[in-house]
């Protein structure tokens, strides 16, 4: 840890860049760890999705915009690398697709489409660890909200032919929450476990390969307000963090699903008073959580809206604040990643800044130079966020 925390301490700028026509910076995504993924051409390259509805690619290293896609008509809310190819990107949109990319072919067109009910629009998605499963979770149609499955290896063309329309999904649960979906995570290593969060307050865990819907669902957790983001951590990644759209924070131990022992480790409807912070700084939101696996920690970015930022470690003890990091963004920060090869951290926000930081960096600038305020307009659907507790037979309060 001590390695870990000296690395923060030293953390400045090392490259800032600012593209022509800023946009939100919403998500970011690196290459995955994995021995599948053999060095490629995409294995150089962070990936980006903006509030103008592209997606962008840049050298993970010297942040210079290396392609762009575009396709989509909605919201743009994630980006994933595939797992088996590093030359695959997914992408998830409101306007009811997720697509998938080839970085070898920038400014090409989605090399699939996944589509399912024209009524459904998205706001979470993920793909499993070995590739075969897409997830995404929709926002709220009638009384129902729905999870939708398909196998990635079934849909081709592009999906503009009509039998790659609805044909090619897997199945839907519609049971399990009753408001938007806001989050769903597959497991790093089950490919069959999936953990997913909404509006409703409930985080579900399912195995998936238990069959329908009420044989998968192996827990149901009250986070007690609007879920926001999940991570899995723990050595043995059989942690659920959970953060919620009003700061709650929430940490459970799925180890102990088959004991009397409780499952949360930590839990707070507002994080923010667990934490300690030097006169003068403010802590207004968080970002979200990611586990290193190298050095087997959980950490949480929180931030304030002006752009300072905080990096915190979390364990069942409380949260604890390992660096503030001033001089950076001038607005909300949407996204982080650290990169473990390079040892960097990668931050995204809503001034249309993507910056990278590393341990005793001088900054480097790369494209436009100048500073502008946050972007008066967002074409996003937003959703005002409250507190709301729904209790069922099979939630776990404990």
């Amino acid at each position: 840890m001590d390695s870990l925390e000296d690395t923060f301490r030293t953390l400045s700028i090392a490259r800032r860049l600012q593209p022509d026509e800023p946009s939100y910076i919403l998500d970011l995504a690196l290459p995955r760890r994995t021995g599948s993924c053999a060095p490629t051409p995409g294995s150089d390259l962070l990936a980006a999705c903006c509030s103008n509805h592209t997606v962008r690619l840049h050298s993970r290293e010297t942040l210079r915009m290396c392609g762009e896609y575009q396709g989509h008509t909605g919201a743009v809310f994630g980006v994933r690398f595939s797992s088996s190819s590093c030359d695959l990107i997914y992408t998830g949109s409101a306007d009811g697709t997720l697509r998938c990319w080839d970085v070898r072919r920038p400014g090409s067109a989605a090399a699939q489409v996944f589509r399912s009910d024209p009524e459904h629009a998205y706001c979470s998605f993920d793909v499993s660890c070995n590739d075969r499963l897409l997830c995404a979770g929709t926002e709220q149609l009638g009384e129902d909200s729905f999870l939708v499955f398909w196998d990635t290896r079934m849909v081709g063309d592009g999906g503009n032919k009509p039998e790659f329309k609805q044909d090619r999904l897997l199945g839907v649960f519609s049971e399990s929450h009753s408001d938007d979906i806001t989050t769903v995570r597959f497991h790093p290593s089950r490919a069959d476990r999936l953990a997913s969060g909404a509006t409703d307050g409930l985080v579900n865990v399912f195995d998936l390969s238990l069959g329908e819907e009420d044989d998968a669902l192996v827990t149901t957790c009250n986070c007690e307000s609007s879920a926001g983001s999940l991570c899995w951590s723990g050595t043995d990644l059989d942690r659920l963090l959970c953060l919620s759209h009003d700061e709650g924070l929430h940490l459970w131990d799925l180890s102990r699903l088959d004991s009397d022992d409780p499952l949360t480790l930590l839990g707070s409807l507002d994080a923010r008073t667990l934490i300690s912070l030097p006169e003068g700084a403010s802590l207004d939101y968080f970002v979200g959580g990611t586990w290193l696996e190298d050095e087997g920690h959980l950490i949480i970015m929180g931030g304030s809206h002006e752009g300072e930022l905080h990096l915190l470690e979390c364990s069942g003890s409380g949260l604890k604040l390992m660096m503030s990091l001033k001089g950076g963004h001038s607005a909300t920060v949407r996204c982080f990643q650290w990169d473990p090869v390079s040892g960097a951290l990668l931050t995204g926000a809503e001034d249309g800044e993507l910056l990278q930081w590393k341990a005793g960096a001088e900054e480097i600038s790369v494209g436009k130079k100048g500073s502008f305020k946050s972007i008066s307009s967002m074409q996003l659907k937003t959703k005002a966020h409250r507190k709301q507790v729904t209790k069922r037979d099979k939630t776990l309060t404990a």
